[in-house]
């Protein structure tokens, strides 16, 4: 069973900090095995975040403020008009992180095919990507993960509403041959994450299910 919870949307953005802290602690209760495997849904104020991989030259040149945090990938940027989902669940042993990476990946494919938005995976890159006629493909939904004693924590970021000016400062996920689009532009028509909460609830408690199956 997976526990879906809703934790802010718009206007109750969560400052970035305060979401950390409630996946650490729902973290250590599911590893616990003190609560079922847990989704958090939110939209954060905005923010910029840096993976462990983030490189200097993919940082804001502005001086904006960067938050270090322990998941893996590279900077990124949240805010507003942007769903973010925490998966914290438990994985099998050994853990299979890539496995679980591309889980989220097929069931946000699937849910976005639902409102009628063709994304698509790109080999050697994370994430969820739309093909674009005569140029490279631009990534819709972002993932970034992290797993501590077999349970993981962060996740995926769906570019909804939001504007994509917080993006024009740094290097995306360190990829500078690609762009980043969102929901709204695809489908030319205004998207919130409110408005797709119920495909990728459902998607992602069928995908984890079907972890729990196998």
């Amino acid at each position: 069973m997976l526990d879906i919870v809703q934790v802010g949307l718009a206007p109750d953005y969560v400052p970035y900090l305060a979401g950390w802290d409630l996946q650490r602690e729902v973290h250590a209760a599911v590893r616990a095995g003190e609560r079922p495997d847990t989704l958090l849904l939110l939209e954060h104020e905005p923010v910029y975040t840096a993976g462990k991989r983030t490189q200097p030259e993919d940082r804001p040149v502005d001086g904006t403020p960067v938050i270090e945090v322990d998941r893996g990938g590279r900077i990124t940027w949240h805010g507003p008009g942007q769903l973010i989902g925490y998966p914290i669940v438990r994985l099998g042993d050994p853990s299979d992180v890539v496995g679980h990476v591309r889980r989220l990946e097929r069931a946000l494919i699937t849910a976005l095919d639902e409102i009628g938005v063709a994304g698509t995976q790109v080999e050697g890159r994370s994430g969820v990507w739309i093909e674009r006629e005569g140029a490279s493909p631009a990534k819709i939904a972002a993932i970034g993960v992290r797993v501590a004693g077999g349970v993981t924590m962060h996740g995926f970021a769906v570019n909804c509403d939001n504007s994509l000016e917080g993006f024009g400062g740094i290097v995306p996920c360190g990829i500078s041959d690609a762009g980043v689009t969102t929901v709204t532009d695809v489908l030319d028509e205004r998207v919130s994450p409110a408005d797709i909460l119920d495909p990728i609830s459902a998607e992602m408690t069928a995908a984890f299910a079907k972890e729990v199956a196998a």
